[in-house]
């Protein structure tokens, strides 16, 4: 079957992503390949001192992604999309989203990006011995009863970005177990949140008396594979503006950002992980067992299927080097010349990789916001070298490119050297990896481990949550990870790069310069209002 034909019979499957700075469709057709997409721009916007995305944006993003997606199948097939075989939504993890009994949005949505929700969080660490990120949607809650907020008393549903598009599309208050791990702790034997923290943490908040409990307010789990309802008609009006789409389509479970990298990466299965780098980064490593102990940088999640996972977070990567990248994209236009920032990416990249492998001294701090895993609340991106340092363009990149990953490699640091996790492949995908052989060499010197890049990273989350729809309707009782191997990658790990010696001991000498440094980015933020 053609493609065209796929489209024309309803047999596509449509996935889209809420990225950080992008909104992204990937429609795949009966062999999980990409065959068209779609996309839409946007940016968190900081009000009241909070990171967030108004309702409107979210809708018109939704929606016009959508609309660039019909666009495109029209251009390349002269066909409209009227019937998919399945959908699924995916999203940025965590945050705080809660609604009232009239389904109304009860304060502006808190991303994962803020960092507000220190005292919240340490406290219920202490309470559930366990680490609880400042992002984790717990925090969030607890610190909004902690500041004793008004609209608290008021809610009816908490869920996340996915879980939230995904009930105003199907009507079903449901998440994902990877997407819900990043809300309270999952059981890994239940597969569902962890029952004694909540009855730790209903005990903890019963004295204000909201009329609610934990359960009441949160969405159901599901794993991968399971039916997560079906798109309305309502929903088919909210997704398809022009009215071609009809209702009845099956979804599976709304999935957070870090379980669809997992899948496109094929990184489900226990002693395999995934990087993911772009606005923000994080690493995911399946274990074989719990860790020792907990730890601060380490939150624990699970895979789409319910597999532990130990996550290093990190609020910040690529928007500094970004914006260091267009600094000189203006520079070269003040000259005169036209810009193509592909080739603009590409020969700043390799060009990084002639300088130093400790950067010449150099030192980059990419924090654009607060970064937990260095215990830092705010962040101030910030540029540092002395006299002495080895100043060229070659080490400006170079050290910007490691800087982009310095906090993941403290985090992972934990996992490799005290937890001595075994990990037989690692996986990267995201913007940083779009240049290729470069961004993956850094990330193989900083974790000292062959690092594989496919030609599928550049289709990420999207097209991750896609195939989480296709296992719904085609998973002919395999598991996920059997499914991923058998139908998707068939034996393909991707080409993978391993450290030099060279390129190891000169990021573990700029690692230790970095965290040296640490104390100049905490005076910065103490200094600069």
């Amino acid at each position: 079957m053609t493609s065209k034909e796929l489209i024309e019979t309803g047999k596509a499957i449509l996935g889209i992503e809420f990225g950080s700075t992008r909104i992204k469709a990937v429609l795949i057709d009966q062999n999980n390949k990409p065959i068209a997409q779609g996309s839409f721009e946007w940016e968190n916007q900081l009000v009241d001192n909070l990171w967030t995305y108004s309702i409107d944006i979210i809708w018109k993003g939704l929606q016009d992604c959508y609309t660039d997606l019909r666009n495109d199948v029209k251009k390349q097939y002269g066909v409209e999309i009227k019937k998919l075989a399945a959908i699924g939504i995916s999203a940025m993890m965590h945050g705080y989203m809660a609604f009232d009994d009239k389904n109304q949005i009860l304060v502006p949505f808190r991303t994962w990006r803020n960092t507000n929700t220190g005292k919240a969080a340490a406290e219920l660490s202490k309470l559930f011995v366990y680490n609880i990120p400042l992002r984790w949607s717990i925090s969030h809650l607890y610190q909004c009863i902690l500041n004793k907020e008004s609209h608290v008393k008021d809610i009816k549903f908490q869920t996340t970005l996915a879980g939230y598009i995904h009930w105003q599309l199907t009507g079903e208050k449901v998440l994902g177990v990877g997407d819900a791990s990043g809300m309270i702790p999952i059981d890994p034997n239940t597969k569902t949140y962890n029952a004694k923290m909540v009855e730790k943490f209903d005990n903890l908040i019963a004295p204000y008396n909201f009329g609610w409990k934990l359960l009441d307010i949160f969405p159901k789990v599901l794993e991968a594979g399971e039916n997560a309802g079906c798109l309305t008609k309502e929903g088919a009006k909210k997704l398809d503006v022009s009215g071609n789409l009809e209702a009845g389509i099956p979804f599976c479970p709304p999935e957070g950002d870090a379980g669809t990298g997992m899948v496109a990466t094929n990184a489900v299965k226990q002693r395999t992980g995934n990087v993911s780098a772009g606005t923000s980064s994080f690493s995911m490593i399946v274990l074989e067992k719990e860790l020792s102990k907990p730890y601060e940088p380490i939150d624990m999640v699970t895979t789409p299927d319910g597999s532990l996972v130990a996550m290093v977070h990190c609020n910040n990567c690529t928007s500094d080097l970004n914006a260091w990248v267009n600094l000189f994209k203006e520079s070269l236009e003040l000259m005169g010349h036209k810009v193509d920032m592909n080739e603009l990416y590409g020969k700043l990249y390799n060009n990084a990789l002639n300088g130093d492998a400790d950067c010449g001294g150099l030192l980059a701090y990419n924090y654009i916001s607060g970064e937990p895993v260095t215990g830092l609340a705010e962040g101030r991106p910030m540029f540092v070298r002395s006299a002495n340092d080895k100043f060229n363009l070659a080490n400006f990149m170079r050290v910007h490119l490691y800087g982009s990953i310095g906090v993941l490699k403290i985090g992972n640091d934990i996992l490799l050297k005290e937890e001595k996790i075994k990990i037989d492949r690692i996986t990267g995908h995201g913007g940083l990896f779009k240049t290729k052989g470069v961004g993956q060499r850094v990330l193989a010197a900083a974790l000292n481990s062959p690092i594989s890049v496919m030609e599928t990273a550049g289709e990420g989350g999207a097209w991750g949550i896609a195939l989480l729809a296709s296992y719904v309707i085609n998973k002919n009782n395999l598991n996920l990870a059997d499914w991923l191997d058998k139908n998707v990658f068939a034996g393909n790990t991707g080409v993978e790069i391993a450290p030099t010696a060279e390129d190891v001991e000169g990021f573990n000498k700029y690692i230790e310069n970095y965290k040296k440094g640490l104390v100049i980015e905490k005076s910065a933020v103490e200094a600069k209002a």
